[in-house]
């Protein structure tokens, strides 16, 4: 909006040209998002503490966790405010990748809404059904995708880290690998938030990542250089993944251990569903892997644990996603936190490094 309004006045106040640069608008998206946090974050809490609206605590869980049982939840749609309201402030409103990128985020967040709802309303752990939840999520995925595919010169091909040349082209294909990405991503973070803080710190910094991404497939002469999948109008997701750090930077300010507020579904599956559709359109769908690898191995983790359980009869972790696994181990809760940030802090690194290791 602000780009629309203001940069056509370059002409007659040179300062407005500034709004021209997407680095210029993707640092003031940030700041907006952490400004909105900070403002409406006390007053959220005290209003979702007045209409009672708490964390039920699931009865099998760590014992640890009881006490955390009406904390206020559902902060996720301060998430969600403080990504929409500066990306529609910041970004090129004609850009497709930003609207459809937006569906999927508040899209996945009602979602969300609905399951948080459901668990403070029966008062229970279990919100909606796997498979409803699971069926929201396809029909946006493959509503994202499909318009996705619409989109003048967007590429079916996969991009894979460390090769420059290899750059198979799915076809039709691409369509159903496209949406398994998003819906992926999004379950893959809502696995991991279960500890204060432990799900926000990684998106921040996998958001920071696909930032880097973002501008560099959409600056034609950078994704040159780099030799990966020149994007036109890729760049402006840049803007939208400074908004989710500066949303989550201020949602962590309150969500840090000890937690005032929990993200709820509302914000793990839209800021998943988020980061899997930039993936989508950047072409770093596989990097998405490394990433997020915190995301991908506390979704594998379920995923081992079910799957032996079921043909073993027995468990491979204590309890699993496997951030408890390591609770029951007797490792305290900030100290899990903190390492599972600086790893991925370390995979974002390695990440990143396949731009030039090709």
């Amino acid at each position: 909006m602000l780009y629309h309004l203001l940069y056509p006045l370059h002409t007659e106040i040179s300062a407005f040209y500034v709004f021209r640069f997407i680095t210029f608008r993707t640092i003031y998206a940030a700041i907006t998002a952490l400004v909105i946090s900070f403002i409406l974050g006390p007053w959220l809490i005290k209003t979702l503490t007045n209409l009672q609206l708490g964390q039920q605590i699931r009865k099998v869980g760590p014992e640890s966790h009881f006490k955390k049982e009406g904390t206020p939840t559902m902060g996720g749609t301060l998430i969600l405010f403080a990504i929409v309201l500066p990306t529609l402030l910041w970004t090129d409103l004609t850009n497709p990748y930003v609207w459809i990128t937006l569906l999927v985020t508040v899209g996945y967040g009602a979602i969300g809404f609905l399951d948080d709802y459901r668990k403070i309303k029966f008062k229970n752990s279990e919100g909606l059904s796997a498979r409803q939840k699971l069926a929201g999520q396809v029909v946006i995925a493959m509503l994202a995708v499909g318009l996705l595919y619409m989109v003048p010169g967007f590429r079916t091909t996969l991009a894979f880290p460390f090769f420059k040349n290899v750059l198979p082209d799915l076809g039709l294909f691409y369509l159903g690998f496209g949406m398994l990405v998003i819906i992926g991503s999004s379950n893959a973070v809502n696995l991991t938030d279960g500890l204060d803080g432990l799900a926000i710190g990684p998106t921040i910094i996998a958001a920071g990542a696909y930032l880097v991404f973002a501008y560099a497939a959409g600056h034609a002469k950078v994704a040159g250089y780099l030799q990966i999948p020149s994007i036109s109008g890729a760049g402006e997701l840049a803007v939208l993944c400074g908004a989710m750090i500066g949303a989550g930077l201020g949602f962590l300010w309150f969500n840090t251990y000890p937690a005032q507020v929990f993200m709820g579904d509302v914000g793990s599956l839209s800021l998943g569903g988020a980061l899997g559709t930039i993936a989508v359109i950047t072409k770093q769908e596989i990097v998405l892997t490394i990433v997020g690898g915190i995301f991908v191995m506390e979704a594998l983790s379920v995923i081992f644990q079910v799957t032996s359980f079921r043909l073993l009869g027995r468990r491979i972790f204590r309890m699993a996603p496997i951030h408890h696994h390591f609770e029951l181990k007797g490792w305290p809760e900030p100290k899990i936190i903190v390492r599972f940030w600086i790893v991925s802090i370390i995979l974002a690194l390695i990440g990143l490094s396949t731009l030039k290791l090709r």
